[in-house]
């Protein structure tokens, strides 16, 4: 079997299935395992990513006013790859590219692929596209006990602090500020957190920090959609006096690896905020306390 992922969270659900090797192409933006990257990418961005957050909102917004696609699928490589499968997402087309342009692209090229469509809005959604992915590429036992072992996790997570549930706002862009809807509220429950902001299952809805201020959290989440750890520091540095006059504590987290990828590493978000509320360290390379970031980056200068 030949499997396509054109969305990471997918490539992520693929290689925690076993399927690694069945793997023959990816979008862009696949990035983990890290050996994917030696695979072909079939999508590539009309934008350019690395602008200011500001910036690339406002180009995002201009290719959608102008009814165009942000991403292009390889036609040319889609069908020199000839998979039997390909996994994409109907979820966002901001995210990735749109289901749309992957079926128009599937029928002229690969007629024989069976083209698995992920629409993830809760967090057991998340549970419920391990089993559909498994399941189109054959290994149902497998997305079963996938399934079963993420759970587990979960609810080890939720239990392990009798202390009060804090206010926790997650910031999922910073300019202009938005709050994280969709699975992100069930993600904060799951961690012992009170999530304010959008219902479980809403979309991300933009916001000002007078509005986020006036919910009154007790603490904070930052992590811009498909933004690393580094490029968080780098984006939220010139907010910093802004968030901290939110919360006493805002943790910036890697959240293009943890909490915006609807795949199986929501749960190491899960376990990750878990902790941190309740005052444990975050682990290298997922998060930090924004104070601690900005003195180490003086120490640094």
């Amino acid at each position: 079997m030949k499997i396509v992922s054109l969305l990471p969270a997918a490539t992520e659900i693929v290689c925690a299935l076993g399927l690694r090797d069945s793997l023959v192409g990816r979008s862009h933006e696949c990035d983990f395992p890290v050996d994917v990257a030696s695979l072909p990418a079939l999508t590539k961005a009309r934008i350019d990513t690395s602008l200011p957050s500001e910036t690339l909102d406002a180009e995002v917004h201009k290719i959608i006013r102008a009814g165009l696609p942000i991403y292009e699928l390889d036609d040319a490589r889609l069908s020199a790859l000839a998979p039997d499968v390909v996994v994409t997402q109907e979820a966002c087309e901001v995210c990735a590219i749109s289901y749309d342009q992957v079926v128009a692209s599937t029928t002229r090229t690969a007629p024989k692929a069976t083209v698995v469509s992920l629409k993830p809005t809760y967090l057991s959604d998340i549970f419920e596209d391990v089993r559909t992915v498994a399941a189109a590429c054959g290994v149902r036992p497998r997305g079963e006990a996938l399934v079963s072992a993420l759970k587990e996790r979960v609810a080890k997570a939720t239990r392990q602090s009798d202390e009060a549930w804090p206010r926790v706002a997650v910031i999922e862009w910073l300019s202009p500020p938005m709050l994280a809807g969709h699975w992100v509220p069930e993600t904060i429950v799951a961690a012992r957190g009170t999530p304010v902001g959008p219902e479980p299952g809403e979309m991300s809805p933009y916001t000002t920090w007078d509005s986020v201020k006036a919910l009154g959290v007790d603490a904070v989440i930052v992590a811009p959609c498909g933004f690393d750890l580094p490029r968080t520091l780098e984006e939220a540095t010139p907010h910093a006096r802004t968030l901290n006059g939110l919360a006493p504590r805002v943790l910036l987290l890697d959240g293009n690896a943890y909490l915006n990828r609807p795949g199986p590493r929501i749960v190491d978000a899960i376990e990750t905020i878990a902790g941190w509320l309740r005052g444990e360290t975050v682990a290298d390379g997922r998060g930090v306390e924004l104070q601690s970031a900005r003195r180490s980056v003086r120490t640094e200068a």
